[in-house]
């Protein structure tokens, strides 16, 4: 009971930076700060922390500091589950900001905040599953994510793919709920576009050794590899393929969009590198978090994926704990929408900015927060849609290529469906 009755002491208080500092406001943060993602959790943890001081800044939220209670999932479903039913039923948090990979998010929304009744809002989880369980009513609203479901992001990656000249490709990708509904989502679309995909070949993480799906994945002489996975295992498969003496051409999943990747694999290996990531239409919000993440973070990079859209995770929900006016997970759920979509006075990301936000609620004016990822519209299911972002490896650094936009991306859907 602890964040209600802070709530109810913050709300009949005024919102002023010195109140701030004599109550807090507990939110619960599962990350994947090490395992197979861990470099993906520990930039987004970094991202979440700063959206919390820059709102503590400018006053705080309900009179109070927001402050989050965070734990490991060691990139595990079954840890992850763990650490956030001690969150739910232990700290009674009343919204929790995680995981990073769909295999995390998805068994801690199954098994704890989806039957809790409490708030879960993802950075970076993609699989189209998270959809289905709000189609089917096992979320109840509480379930909201920052990043746009891969059944987009399979389409971008195989027209991508073909506008690259990657016309016959052997798959390798992690065997969970995430690789395999993106290398599904891919393949439909990549056929249908012409594309030959030579094989398929799961990989159960954590493997010192990958060289037997390495070999699996030769067979009928495929002229690229597309490669979804995470860094650390994905750098080691790459390896094995490149030792191989297959060709030194890669389709790459938003995972693999990481120096430490290239670095693993060896930069001179990786110049036939093409890749796809959620993308960003850029605000005042990208700019600012561009300029300054890297400062806070002790040198996390800005562009280290999940980190821009978990800046925004953790603003979005700390803005919609102000617009609910008390911590309950029933309030902030119904809040979220106000404070994003397409009404009200645009918010950017900042605490100058934020603190224009809270005199907004305050005066019972209506806002919508522009994020770094761009202007972000949640629908029923806690969806987004987005650009994605098409790059390329070249001499070690990734390069943006261009953009494809969510209308170019329906285009290519409806086109193959007809």
């Amino acid at each position: 009971m602890k964040h209600l009755l802070l709530a109810s002491a913050a709300t009949a208080a005024l919102a002023t930076g010195a109140m701030a500092q004599d109550c807090e406001v507990e939110v619960g943060m599962v990350m994947e700060l090490t395992g197979p993602a861990g470099v993906y959790g520990q930039a987004g943890a970094k991202a979440v922390d700063m959206a919390f001081r820059d709102i503590n800044e400018a006053g705080g939220v309900l009179g109070c500091k927001i402050t989050s209670d965070t734990r490991d999932s060691q990139s595990q479903g079954n840890v992850a589950v763990d650490q956030a039913t001690q969150l739910v039923n232990i700290g009674k948090v009343p919204v929790l900001i995680g995981g990073i990979i769909s295999s995390v998010s998805i068994p801690i929304l199954t098994s704890v905040t989806g039957p809790a009744g409490v708030v879960q809002v993802s950075p970076a989880s993609s699989s189209p599953t998270l959809t289905q369980l709000g189609q089917d009513g096992k979320t109840g609203g509480y379930f909201f994510r920052t990043i746009t479901s891969d059944a987009l992001q399979g389409t971008a990656a195989a027209q991508y793919a073909i506008d690259q000249g990657l016309k016959k490709l052997a798959i390798i990708h992690v065997n969970n709920d995430f690789g395999v509904n993106m290398m599904r989502e891919f393949k439909k679309t990549y056929e249908a576009l012409g594309g030959e995909i030579t094989s398929v070949t799961p990989y159960n993480e954590k493997q010192a050794n990958y060289s037997s799906e390495a070999t699996a994945a030769l067979k009928g002489n495929p002229e690229s590899l597309y490669l979804i996975s995470y860094p650390v295992d994905g750098a080691t498969i790459a390896r094995a393929w490149i030792s191989s003496g297959r060709p030194q051409s890669f389709l790459l999943n938003d995972g693999m969009n990481s120096s430490d990747f290239i670095s693993a694999v060896g930069a001179q290996y990786l110049n036939g590198a093409y890749g796809t990531s959620s993308g960003t239409s850029e605000t005042a919000s990208t700019t600012y978090f561009y300029d300054n993440f890297a400062a806070f973070s002790g040198g996390i990079a800005p562009d280290a994926p999940a980190a821009d859209r978990s800046y925004d995770a953790g603003a979005i929900v700390a803005l919609a704990i102000a617009q609910a006016g008390e911590a309950s997970a029933e309030a902030i759920r119904d809040a979220i929408p106000q404070v994003t979509g397409t009404e009200g006075e645009p918010i950017y990301a900042g605490p100058e900015e934020f603190e224009k936000a809270l005199e907004l609620i305050k005066a019972g004016e209506k806002i919508r927060y522009e994020g770094v990822i761009g202007p972000v519209v949640f629908d029923q299911y806690g969806d987004i849609t987005g650009p994605f972002r098409l790059w390329k490896i070249t001499d070690g650094e990734v390069v943006t290529s261009g953009t494809m936009s969510p209308e170019e991306v329906a285009k290519v859907k409806a086109a193959i469906t007809e």
